[in-house]
């Protein structure tokens, strides 16, 4: 028997490139602490000290600035019998660390200490006096503002900031509202945010990507600031996503390869999840749904009794002491409402930290995940009446495309962050990513992600400017006989600078990187080779302006280059799925492009409401594109049905360019709380190319069309509150898909035509004016504890595919309990 290798023991040189550099990390943070204690003991000068915290909830604010002047309003302080004058030109800054603890060494004198934090009133302590050796305690309560947007992001410069204030376009989704939607996997959260699609767990922002049967993703999905896509296929795992401990979603709208690398070229969603605050909070949720019959009735594949699913899930934040940690669980049960696609899976979870009393500003921590699950997965149906939710060859037969899996994803992720006394940040992250997938055909795999970064940020008070940097390093090795074996490295190094003049905004950031897929390789420095399997790509950059024109309206602008690698799925995949055939591509090349965009945000404020209206307009540009593309593949004397399934290729160039509008926000309008978000985006995605392989295989009449993007999207929800009372209703638009590969259109391999495949376009013509979606929910708390609420989803019960062959849930009813203690 063949020993099996460890990873690390196996691949010593690739174990020394991932974690070599984080190693080095380590050693210079400790240098550098070492450093600072020799340097602080020699100084003979005075300190303030203090917390801070939040003046109505009293919760430790982190990352708050503080400046040290001499003091405008001077006293006379004697040192050795002398009238000591302090240089009015010497300024301090430091910032508040994980525990809202900041400390300042200051010469002897009179100060003003100014305390600023984002969305919170600016705060003036005067006359504060420092002598020799003294320690000055002072705790400080900042109280919220109420004069701008309170919505903060970390995503569009890798620290936090006003939303008001970053250069690109960005959307927000808070705990609350994936809370009251029930959402049991995030993939259906994310279809709710204003120009985002989700089609087969893949994400879509302005029509960047279509369908691709679960293989690359032009979105970067990211949980606390690291990838969240798996080694092999390059997707993400939406159920395996902690939604119990989600703190909030961000969505960063076009080319973000600059500061997060490949897959990135479409945009980024950022997951955040939770630490705890100083008081404790447990929260369980427990839940009971049912499908109802189909529009159409004929459809029901069912007898008397309705599908249904169930789940339960819970959480636990505490501190204890220096040390915070957040647990919690999840159980689902799925009937299915298509035959055969049911569904179970348990998922645990937590989050730690320690943050250190005698080292102040340095914390350490570990977050876990892990997540079993088990069911079918259902590729294509019947036919589009009676089989439309019935899998093609039935189940439980061969040649059916359903098929079986159970699958295992767990990620361990240690970290340290270090406020060092001279205001900067150091942060080490570190992930272990594994995705286990074992399926009914024998062609399971083993997927891990090996990812390692350091980052260093300055805030230079005095220039008001943030500088960031740092170097990535990531290994993805896969054993599988799907794929067979292979590994990728793929090292990265980026700087950014943000920087604010007055009332305007500048960012400008840089990244270069090295690739590699097995002997595939890229550099970076720019050089085409295309058609080989050595290629180079450049380094990037994307820069952006945003300017207060008026008190709360803002302009903007970037320009962003992005790139994308070919993932271990894309090209190295072979499998199928009954009948549908999935053919790999090893001289698949990988992608790049820009995006550029000009938009105008205008805030609001009505009463105690606050929100804003955002316009913007983007042009995206993609060469060398890849595209998943189902039509007729491979060796017609060797492969049953002579190839019918899906390969990725290069397409070559494409464009995207459109208009989106939204608006957002929360707060009080009269006796109610009203929480908003809506959006609108229209776009003309097409294909550059006047001839290609990839028009001859779309829908005829729109062979410039991009495959798989509906022009126009249309999202919203509104929840009004009062007193105990909370209604809210959400509604979904996607107009139709113009073009399909040629397959779905004409039929025309034997045996199909008005079956699985002809069906979709008799559909497609008895539905021409696209789909929409309305979504309603009522909640009423029982006491300070307990919530009870009945969702209900599509409630016109309305019949859409939502891709060839695959048709979207019906109507849905949901009673949810949650206690929260």
């Amino acid at each position: 028997m063949k020993k099996k290798s460890n990873t690390f023991s196996a691949y010593p040189a690739t174990r020394l490139l991932l974690f070599g550099s984080v190693k080095y990390c380590y050693l210079m943070l400790l240098m550098l602490l070492l450093g600072i204690f020799t340097n602080s003991s020699i100084a003979q000068t005075g300190k303030i000290r203090g917390k801070i915290t939040d003046a109505k909830t009293h919760e430790v604010l982190v990352g708050v600035t503080i400046i040290a002047n001499h003091s405008s309003e001077y006293k006379k302080i004697f040192v050795d019998g002398k009238e000591f004058r302090p240089d009015s030109a010497d300024v301090i800054g430091v910032t508040s660390n994980v525990d809202g603890n900041y400390n300042m060494e200051l010469k002897s004198g009179a100060y003003d200490l100014k305390f600023t934090f984002i969305g919170y009133n600016t705060r003036i302590e005067k006359g504060i006096v420092v002598n020799d050796n003294s320690i000055t305690t002072l705790d400080v309560s900042l109280e919220e503002s109420q004069a701008q947007l309170p919505i903060m992001v970390v995503s569009a410069g890798k620290y936090e900031q006003k939303i008001s204030d970053v250069t690109v376009s960005m959307q927000v989704i808070k705990q609350d509202i994936i809370e009251d939607k029930n959402t049991v996997s995030m993939e259906f959260i994310i279809d709710q945010i204003p120009g985002v699609q989700v089609v087969d767990n893949q994400p879509s922002i302005r029509g960047g990507a279509g369908w691709s049967y679960g293989a690359g993703s032009r979105v970067l999905v990211m949980m606390d600031d690291m990838p969240y896509l798996a080694a092999d296929a390059g997707d993400v795992k939406w159920s395996a996503l902690p939604i119990e401990n989600i703190n909030q979603v961000e969505v960063v709208e076009g080319a973000s390869s600059a500061l997060f690398g490949s897959s990135a070229l479409n945009g980024v969603i950022n997951i955040r999840t939770n630490y705890p605050r100083d008081t404790p909070q447990t929260k369980i949720t427990v839940f009971e749904g049912i499908y109802d019959t189909p529009g159409e009735a004929d459809m029901k594949w069912w007898g008397p009794t309705q599908p249904t699913y169930t789940g339960t899930s819970f959480s636990h934040s505490q501190k204890f002491g220096q040390f915070d940690l957040v647990f919690g669980g999840n159980a689902y049960n799925d009937d299915g409402y298509r035959q055969g696609e049911v569904e179970q899976r348990y998922r645990f979870n937590f989050n730690t930290r320690y943050r250190f009393k005698n080292i102040p500003g340095l914390s350490i921590g570990l977050n876990f995940n892990t997540q079993y699950s088990q069911g079918g997965n259902f590729l294509l149906w019947q036919n589009d009446s009676t089989g439309a939710l019935k899998p093609l060859g039935g189940i439980d037969t061969i040649g059916s495309s359903l098929s079986n899996y159970t699958t295992k994803r767990t990620n361990v992720d240690p970290f340290i962050t270090y406020f060092d006394p001279y205001g900067n940040v150091h942060k080490i992250r570190t992930r272990w990513f594994r995705s286990t997938n074992i399926n009914d055909t024998d062609q399971g795999s083993i997927a891990d992600l090996y990812y390692g970064e350091y980052q260093f940020q300055r805030e230079m008070k005095k220039i008001h400017a943030i500088i960031t940097a740092g170097f990535v390093a990531i290994e993805n090795k896969v054993n599988s006989v799907l794929y067979n074996n292979h590994k990728g490295v793929n090292d990265a190094a980026y700087f950014q600078l943000d920087k604010k003049f007055h009332k305007l905004s500048f960012s400008l950031g840089l990244r270069g990187e090295y690739y590699s897929i097995d002997t595939a390789k890229s550099y970076s420095n720019f050089e085409d080779k295309i058609g080989t399997k050595e290629y180079k790509t450049p380094v990037i950059f994307r820069t952006g302006l945003n300017y207060e024109l008026f008190k709360h309206t803002w302009l903007r602008t970037s320009y962003g280059q992005g790139f994308r690698y070919p993932t271990i799925g894309e090209k190295y995949i072979q499998t199928n799925v009954g009948s549908v055939y999935i053919y790999p591509n090893d001289s698949l090349q990988p992608e790049t492009g820009w995006s550029a965009e000009v938009g105008i945000k205008q805030g609001i404020k009505i009463d105690n409401w606050f929100g804003y209206i955002d316009v913007a307009g983007f042009y995206t540009h993609y060469k060398n594109m890849m595209e998943f593309t189902f039509g007729q593949w491979g060796n017609p004397y060797t492969d049953p049905l002579y190839g019918i399934g899906f390969e990725s290729k290069n397409i070559g160039n494409a464009t995207i360019s459109g208009i989106d509008a939204s608006i957002a926000g929360r707060g009080k309008l009269g006796p109610f709380m009203m929480n908003i978000l809506a959006g609108v985006t229209a776009m003309n995605p097409v294909d550059d190319n006047t001839d290609s392989l990839y028009n001859e295989n779309k829908s005829p009449a729109f062979s410039k069309f991009l495959k798989y993007r509906s022009q126009y999207l249309a999202k919203a929800d509104v929840e009004l509150i009062y007193n105990k009372y909370a209604l809210g209703i959400g509604y979904r638009y996607n107009s139709f898909v113009k073009a399909v590969d040629s397959t779905f259109v004409n039929g025309k391999f034997p045996g199909t035509a008005g079956t699985a495949f002809g069906s979709v376009e008799q559909w497609r013509q008895q539905h021409p004016n696209g789909d929409f979606f309305i979504d309603g929910r009522f909640s009423y708390e029982v006491n300070n504890y307990s919530k009870i609420a009945f969702i209900c989803k599509n409630v016109l019960n309305r019949i859409a595919m939502i891709r060839p062959g695959d048709i979207a849930p019906p109507r849905s009813l949901v009673l949810q309990y949650t206690l929260t203690f």
